[in-house]
């Protein structure tokens, strides 16, 4: 059947099972939202304030609900307001398909109105990108975009489409999708072999585990494993989720800001099992200093993170969920670790997550926040100090329970990644997590929050300042506050009622349990100014450039 462009993509779409994009519409993308318009029943179009919103929004609804976010802009402006939520998708492996319009294909290359090259700009942030020019290779483009967006290691694929290929028509048959193997036949059999007698005749193994166990949705592969080989187990802030919190080999997060007790496990055990994670230098601080008495054992899908950062003694490439199945299947008996579990045990005792008298209120609003939700919350967050204390103090015990922008560190991502995640599990409480610094990046999204009622609850952590990097300037730059306070005069409740959405006030003398019982009660969007006093800190924490066994435990008198 000969059909436009626009609605070659579309029905490209539907193969694909997608029922939701994210965009905001634009000249050069006409041709695709009146198809859009016609196609409205099939898919739901969600018209975000900003393109990096709908960049955001497409990335949380992937991450929750393990399809591909898609996201939409038009040509110039609109396609390079794309760019950071392509780059963070990318940087945290997330699968994602950024469609944008173009010029026309003879106004290519001649700097006319509204033309960026966009494909140019995100090759260093994509897994790969596309420049349509001819409609007769629409189709095959779009099919293929989604496959390489979750083949492997999962990513951001960009597909550029110039205004006339929407317009000019072609022959469409449709194509069911491409399945996504998780390649067990390109694990070798040996590589399973030699990591299975590696933990047999390791006496204090720990297990490292980062965001590529939930990008695989291999959680429940881990949990037996780590039961079967009786190891203790840290995780990445990407990692949060993929081990129940509330488990007893569970020693909490590794890293610049983690717990004493995983920097203690890491610098301590004789096998290092490091599971889908890239040993990221907030991770590993000093490189030389970390793990030495260690051999790693590397299980990762990307090869390119083998050997990049740390040197493994062996390795295993391959998807995280097939390389533990296999794993799992060759150990038929637990290995009993009880000594090395003992004085895990025996640390997490003497040195539990301690705040200083001052910032024991993040904590309790974070901790009232668990005791209210638990397992039925996804908690979003977005950049800074708050996101450190969402992750040491509700406990995760779910896959998918925690979304925060890791390796890129982008202010910003919150409110766009929550709506996106209710839309995609509307049968959670979504409530994201912000700092006013980061909030007020994109507190526009507001206004798509209240036209489409999308009942999240957002938290603004309101300490007036940016938290993190007022921080450092405390303890690395003598306390020369440059830039850092936010002196502005915004009424944050003010704020959210212009756009529609309720919004009530937490102040340091307020009931925490009332006021979040209130919020949540609303029953639609909702935001909670909630005061913090300006100098909260965020501990533990390991210096730059430290070992991560020289942690900082407090810079003040401390109490439970």
């Amino acid at each position: 059947m000969r059909m436009r462009g626009a609605k070659i993509l579309i029905e490209c779409l539907k193969e694909q099972s997608v029922d939701t994009v994210f965009g905001f519409p634009g000249g050069s993308v006409l041709n695709i939202y009146d198809e859009l318009y016609k196609n409205s029943d099939a898919i739901t179009h969600i018209l975000t304030a900003h393109e990096q919103g709908a960049a955001h929004a497409a990335d949380g609804y992937a991450r929750v609900t393990g399809k591909v976010g898609v996201c939409i802009a038009t040509s110039g402006p609109g396609a390079t307001n794309l760019v950071t939520g392509i780059a963070t998708a990318y940087m945290d492996s997330t699968p994602m398909v950024a469609i944008t319009g173009n010029v026309p294909v003879p106004l290519l290359g001649k700097d006319s109105f509204q033309e960026v090259d966009i494909a140019g700009v995100t090759i260093p942030i994509t897994k790969h990108n596309y420049i349509v020019k001819d409609v007769a290779d629409l189709a095959d483009v779009i099919r293929e975009a989604f496959y390489i967006a979750q083949e492997g290691r999962p990513g951001p694929v960009l597909v550029d489409i110039p205004k006339d290929v929407t317009a000019y028509e072609a022959e469409y048959t449709y194509k069911a999708p491409k399945p996504i193997s998780r390649h067990p036949e390109r694990i070798r059999i040996q590589d399973i072999e030699t990591a299975v007698e590696l933990i047999t005749n390791a006496s204090n193994p720990f297990i490292y585990a980062g965001g590529g166990v939930n990008g695989s949705r291999a959680s429940a592969e881990l949990l037996e494993f780590a039961e079967k080989i009786q190891a203790p187990v840290c995780v990445s802030l990407m990692g949060k989720g993929a081990f129940p919190a509330t488990h007893p080999q569970y020693t909490g997060m590794i890293g610049m800001h983690g717990t004493k007790v995983s920097s203690m496990g890491v610098s301590r055990c004789d096998l290092l099992i490091v599971i889908g994670a890239r040993f990221s230098d907030r991770v590993v601080s000093k490189a030389d200093k970390f793990a030495r008495k260690a051999q790693v054992l590397h299980i990762d899908i990307d090869p390119a993170e083998i050997n990049k950062n740390i040197q493994t003694y062996h390795h295993v490439i391959g998807d995280v969920q097939a390389v533990l199945t296999m794993i799992n299947e060759r150990i038929t008996t637990r290995i009993e670790h009880g000594q090395w579990l003992e004085k895990i045990a025996e640390w997490k005792k003497r040195y539990p997550i301690r705040v200083t008298t001052e910032n024991r209120r993040p904590r309790d609003i974070i901790r009232a926040l668990n005791d209210l939700l638990g397992e039925k919350a996804i908690i979003v967050t977005e950049v800074g100090q708050h996101q450190m204390w969402a992750a040491q103090f509700f406990k995760y015990t779910q896959s998918g329970s925690f979304i925060t922008s890791g390796g890129l560190g982008t202010m910003g991502f919150g409110t766009g990644a929550a709506f996106g995640a209710q839309l995609g599990r509307p049968d959670k409480q979504v409530v994201s997590i912000a700092g006013d610094g980061s909030f007020q990046m994109n507190c526009n999204e507001l206004g798509t929050i209240a036209k489409y009622q999308i009942p999240i609850v957002i938290l603004l952590m309101n300490n007036h300042t940016l938290g993190m990097v007022r921080q450092w300037q405390t303890m690395f730059y003598d306390k020369r506050y440059s830039a850092t306070t936010l002196d502005h005069q915004i009424d944050w409740v003010k704020l959210a009622d212009a756009f529609g959405v309720d919004a009530m006030k937490l102040g340091l003398d307020d009931d925490i349990q009332t006021v979040l019982k209130a919020a949540l009660e609303v029953g639609g969007p909702v935001l909670v100014d909630c005061e913090i006093p300006i100098d909260d800190v965020v501990l533990p924490m390991v210096a730059p450039g430290a070992s991560i066994e020289d942690i900082i435990l407090s810079v003040d008198p401390i109490t439970n």
